[in-house]
């Protein structure tokens, strides 16, 4: 009987004690939440990354200029060890704004196309190219009409699949990366592919193309979404044998160096872990780069400040990184993940946020099963937020940038997910600025980054 008594009485105590923690964890996540929306700090720092330091491509003039608005700013923020982590990145330049239109010779003027040259294309050069169009809708008919495409520019004519909601977007851009090499196979001279996005508009979107060796590189460009369907128009309706002019002025220079801008908060009693939170620094040229990604970068730095606020003092380290080159080349993840192998750090967890500015939804869960089942019940701290959505991925990478540690090190990884009802309508694209963020969304995603970082930082994976 006494056997069974203290049985009861010591259950009763681990129900009460876990019941206490969870009471206890639910009030921290909420005094971090509060922290962040009424003191938090992320909007007014992108405010100033985007009107003082605007576009951020790796290479250029404004990647620097964006490393020193990251070193100032995490230090603001109160991190500590702040440092540039030296990697070399590509210099792809646009040039002199693009060409496009018909060329004939009607007496009121051809019509002509909003494009923007998809990124790390080679150029055509001054001269252009001129030659007949040939539409196709995918790389199906592409390649049943390959007979047709030698000394032709294809357009790619592929539209957001409206029936895919979170899906249209790497359903659509295998056209953007691949389109450029699959028609050079077949002799095309030049590719012009359908921006991707569901946007309706005349902002055609960039982005990174990825040459395939095997065949020539030939200059590649988007076109909005309102272009392409009057370019289409035009090819049915009497343009069909008319020559088709594309200029574009970019060109790939040699690699030059560029940084991963890092600081962090050293552990109390397990400084030698290491929590990775960051976002990536570059953006695309068009605009200010403020939802890919300098709300990731914001949100990340506004975990550091959040913690250091509350007077919370983490048991193990938390690094904040905002990594160079992600858009079109990946180095700054790969270098981060190397050095910290030759250092040989031990790295528990990683958290990266490139998905926009816009309500969180929870997190994609890149991790082994074990861990998993330690993170899912946490989701009820995440309810009161609506942002109780986990997905699961074993050994998933959950981010461009992070996937690197993931490799080196198998390191359970977070990745912030939103509603993403509006990203793509910005995304590498002229209206990607700080007037389409809105503060109460980036800080709600802020809020949610910092209280997964406090739990995985008290409990461990």
């Amino acid at each position: 009987m006494r056997k069974i008594k203290f049985a009861a009485v010591a259950a009763f105590v681990f129900i009460s004690n876990m019941a206490f923690s969870q009471d206890e964890d639910s009030v921290m996540i909420k005094k971090i939440s509060d922290e962040v929306l009424f003191n938090g700090t992320a909007y007014s720092n992108l405010r100033v990354l985007c009107k003082t330091v605007g576009q951020r491509l790796s290479g250029s003039a404004g990647m620097y200029k964006g490393e020193a608005w990251g070193v100032k700013t995490l230090k603001e923020a109160g991190a500590e060890n702040v440092r540039l982590q030296e990697c070399m990145v590509p210099h792809w330049v646009r040039g002199k704004k693009e060409e496009a239109g018909f060329r004939t010779a009607k007496k009121n003027g051809d019509p002509v196309f909003n494009v923007l040259s998809i990124g790390n294309a080679t150029g055509t050069g001054d001269k252009g190219v001129l030659a007949k169009i040939i539409e196709v809708k995918n790389f199906d008919e592409l390649n049943q009409r390959k007979d047709e495409v030698k000394g032709k520019i294809v357009f790619f004519n592929y539209p957001f699949n409206k029936t895919l909601l979170r899906g249209a977007y790497g359903d659509a851009v295998r056209y953007r990366s691949g389109g450029a090499s699959a028609a050079a196979r077949y002799g095309a001279l030049a590719v012009i592919v359908r921006s991707v996005t569901a946007a309706t508009d005349n902002n055609p979107h960039t982005g990174a193309l990825r040459y395939n060796d095997s065949f020539p590189k030939i200059p590649a460009a988007a076109i909005s979404t309102i272009d392409a369907a009057r370019l289409s128009n035009y090819i049915k309706t009497g343009y069909k044998n008319a020559d088709f002019y594309l200029r574009t002025n970019c060109v790939m220079l040699a690699d030059t160096v560029g940084h991963n801008v890092i600081g962090e908060i050293k552990g109390s009693e397990f400084p030698d872990e290491v929590i990775t939170i960051g976002g990536h620094l570059d953006s695309w040229d068009p605009a200010e780069g403020a939802n890919d990604d300098g709300a990731g970068m914001v949100q990340s730095i506004e975990v550091l400040r959040v913690l250091k606020a509350i007077g919370y003092k983490p048991k193990r380290t938390i690094r904040i990184v905002l990594f160079a080159n992600e858009e079109n080349g990946g180095r700054g993840g790969a270098k981060y993940a190397d050095d910290a192998k030759l250092q040989k750090e031990k790295h528990i967890m990683a958290m990266e946020s490139d998905g926009g500015s816009e309500y969180p939804r929870g997190f994609g869960c890149g991790m082994t099963k074990e861990q998993f089942a330690k993170v899912a019940p946490w989701a009820k701290y995440f309810t009161p937020y609506d942002a109780d959505k986990f997905s699961f991925s074993e050994g998933g990478g959950e981010g461009a940038d992070i996937g690197p540690l993931q490799t080196n090190f198998k390191t359970a990884q977070f990745g912030l997910s939103t509603t993403g009802q509006r990203y793509f309508n910005f995304h590498h694209s002229a209206i990607d600025v700080f007037e389409n963020v809105n503060e109460q969304e980036l800080h709600l995603g802020a809020a949610v980054m910092a209280a997964m970082v406090y739990l995985v930082d008290k409990y461990g994976l």
